[in-house]
Order: structure tokens, then sequence, then C-alpha cells
């Protein structure tokens, strides 16, 4: 149903997307250094359910979008290679906090530190963009069912970004003091990431 290279490519994107600073990232660094990590993992709950709204809000419209209109899978490729560029230039640009610098943050309760994982991701545009404008583009119309694959290609990205975020809160803590004792690794991570993002955004823009 899915090529393994769609599926590969998924992944790709997915590691650049979550590696890269973002609210998601910032929302659950911030929670897991000032809270602790029984906080950090509530609120990446509340992100994962947004990652579920996402997938299948986007799915089930953008089947019968894309069956009717083909052609739109060019421009929307074209879009989401854009934005990777734009995603790029926002990493390697000099200047900005590092994301895991340690912050003072008031202690919340179980239930608005899911909520406002929840609404982060809800409301963060890149995961918009990520479902609306990058994802569709590996969908392949002449391998079966759209919603399938799109459902599919949906779930790799949630395992992607669920697992690297649940790795970054658990050490959340033990960056934070490795990255503020070595800022030359957090320029190379910087470096590492925008370029990945770069590569695959013309990757994206050729095929």
């Amino acid at each position: 149903m899915v090529e393994p290279s769609a599926v590969l490519g998924v992944v790709f994107v997915a590691l650049g997307m979550v590696l890269s600073p973002g609210p998601n990232m910032m929302y659950l660094v911030s929670r897991s250094t000032s809270q602790g990590r029984r906080a950090g993992i509530i609120s990446l709950a509340g992100v994962a359910a947004g990652f579920l709204v996402y997938l299948v809000g986007a799915n089930l419209g953008l089947a019968v979008l894309f069956t009717a209109f083909p052609e739109l899978l060019t421009a929307i490729r074209i879009a989401g290679a854009l934005y990777l560029l734009w995603l790029a230039w926002k990493t390697l640009k000099p200047g900005g906090a590092s994301v895991f610098a340690a912050r003072e943050i008031p202690p919340d309760s179980p239930r608005k530190l899911f909520l406002m994982g929840l609404m982060t991701n809800l409301l963060n545009p890149k995961i918009a963009l990520l479902y609306i404008s990058i994802i569709p583009q590996f969908v392949d119309l002449e391998r079966g069912n759209v919603l399938l694959q799109g459902i599919i290609l949906g779930c790799v990205q949630v395992a992607v970004a669920l697992l690297v975020n649940l790795s970054i809160v658990v050490a959340a803590g033990g960056i934070a003091g490795f990255l503020a004792a070595r800022p030359s690794w957090l320029r190379l991570q910087r470096l590492t990431m925008g370029s990945l993002l770069a590569a695959l955004a013309i990757g994206l823009a050729l095929s």
C-alpha cells in the first residue's frame, strides 16, 4: 500500500522537524526542567493527542481533495519545500536562546499540563503545515486508498515525534547542563539540523 521509500522519507522529515527547536520542544523541555520528568511525560501525552487530531482531520479532508484534484500535489510539494527552507533558516540563523536554557516556571496540575501540551501542538504552525503541505506529497495516487496511505504515513510521523520527544523529556535536565557548559555543541546541533532540513527541502522540490 505504502512504498518503503515514502515511509523512509516521512521518517527523515519527521526527524528534521522534531529535532529543530519549536513550540512543542520548548514547552516539553521547559516543563521537564522546571517540574520534573513526570510533568514532561504528561505534557507529551497532550502533544500526542494533538497529533491525533491533526492526523484524523487532515486525512479525512485531504483524501477527498487529492482524489478530485491530483494536480494539487505539485503545489503542495512546492509549498512544503519552501516551508522546510524557511525552517532551515530559522534553525541556522545567528542569535536566539537555547531551547534547553533553564527557566523558572510555576508548577501546574496534571490536567493543565495535558491541556497545555494539547493546545501547544494544535496551535503549532509547524505541525499544521507538516500535515497539510509535507506529508501529503508522499502519498501515491496509483497505490490505492489515499486515506489509508495518509493515516499510515501520519502514524509514522507520530511514532517518530513521540519517541524523540520522550527521549528529550527524559534527558532534558542532563542536556541543559551539558549544553550550558558547551555552547559550541549547541551551534553544531543547529548547523546539523538546519543542513538536514535544507537538504530535505531541495529533495522535495526536485522530486
